[in-house]
């Protein structure tokens, strides 16, 4: 993707970082954040899905509690991180409203992410808020998460929910202009990086730490997300949050901060995964006509073409597709535990509330989570 396709992007992360949202820690940064609100609501205007990954409900809780640096104990982090997340999300809320805009606050571990039920869960909820027109405002849990399951920082986050919501463009806002092929405080020559392959060697030389001390991150962390986020094919682009209108110029392909290409289509990334990552835990036999439709037509597998359920697993685990004379058609990831699948087996979807006294997704296996092989 070029910068120049940007503006085809359906579906945009943006990512804003601690320093910028807290006016240098000195509390929440009112009128920036009615700017970029402003401008994501703009991009929703056009019809772009938007998500917003926001920071900053620590330093918000340092600066309501009157702390001058940021606390070094787990529990008086969560501490923090309960007081200021209060008025961070309050302050998106009241700002999304004036544009008729509805935000929903989401707030995720990695054990949100890394279990596969969990992932589905996550990833179900998020995109049907995106149905509904919603911006889904997501931060990490800091408020209950332990070290063994904290993302590190929110640039790693922005990355996981970009491959989550299989975002196309993934906007890092930053209180730096963008990534240096040296560090700009220290060589008055070194320049900005504009455009470079997320494989590229010299981004672990020039990504350095935290400048403002407010945040977990850095250029380092902003460069392992592009790396993450290219996993599913999306772009990143690290750029200052404190330019006018920043969110729009970007997405209208505006030479702006640094771009890192990522090295893999969207699509054929996620099918990649979900042929070589994961193991199989079960599997599905299909009549003709389901095998066929995989095919031939490329649409997700419905319970109705079902003959038989195989194996033990759990909602989301990784399935094989099979004919009838066992053979191998496809795997993807399975909206229902064997036993709920066993019910449905041969059902259209209006009976699945019947048969299971709850209907979720209609699709056993929806196509995006779905490659043949």
């Amino acid at each position: 993707m070029s910068r120049s396709e940007f503006s085809q992007a359906q579906r945009v992360v943006v990512k804003i970082g601690s320093s910028l949202l807290t006016d240098g820690g000195r509390g929440l940064n009112k009128q920036a954040i009615a700017d970029w609100v402003a401008q994501m609501a703009a991009l929703k205007r056009q019809g772009v899905d938007v998500v917003l990954v926001s920071s900053g409900s620590v330093a918000e809780g340092m600066s309501r509690l009157k702390l001058k640096t940021r606390p070094k104990t787990l529990h008086e982090l969560q501490a923090a991180a309960s007081v200021g997340q209060m008025g961070l999300v309050r302050r998106f809320e009241d700002e999304f409203q004036l544009h008729d805009v509805l935000a929903a606050q989401v707030l995720l571990t990695h054990d949100d992410l890394s279990d596969r039920q969990r992932y589905l869960n996550a990833r179900s909820t998020l995109l049907t808020l995106l149905d509904f027109g919603v911006v889904p405002v997501i931060n990490e849990n800091d408020a209950v998460a332990t070290e063994e399951i904290r993302f590190g920082d929110n640039d790693t986050l922005g990355a996981l929910v970009a491959n989550l919501v299989e975002a196309d463009l993934l906007i890092i806002l930053t209180d730096q202009t963008g990534l240096f092929d040296a560090n700009p405080s220290l060589n008055p020559n070194a320049r900005l990086i504009s455009e470079i392959s997320v494989n590229e060697s010299l981004l672990d030389e020039v990504a350095g730490g935290s400048i403002s001390g407010l945040g977990r991150g850095g250029m380092y962390t902003k460069v392992r997300a592009a790396r993450l986020a290219a996993r599913s094919g999306a772009a990143t682009v690290i750029v200052s949050g404190k330019i006018d209108n920043v969110i729009p110029a970007v997405f209208d392909g505006n030479d702006l901060g640094t771009y890192l290409i990522p090295n893999i289509a969207p699509l054929a990334a996620r099918k990649q995964w979900l042929a070589g990552q994961l193991q199989l835990k079960g599997g599905v036999v299909l009549d003709d006509g389901a095998v066929k439709i995989l095919k031939d037509a490329g649409k997700s597998l419905l319970a109705v073409g079902v003959k038989a359920v195989q194996g033990s697993f759990k909602r989301g685990d990784l399935v094989s597709c099979l004919d009838l004379q066992g053979n191998e058609i496809a795997r993807g990831l399975i909206n229902y535990g064997s036993e709920d699948a066993g019910k449905i087996a041969g059902k259209p979807s209006s009976e699945f509330e019947a048969l299971l006294g709850y209907a979720d997704e209609d699709e056993l296996i929806h196509r995006d989570n779905l490659v043949l092989v």
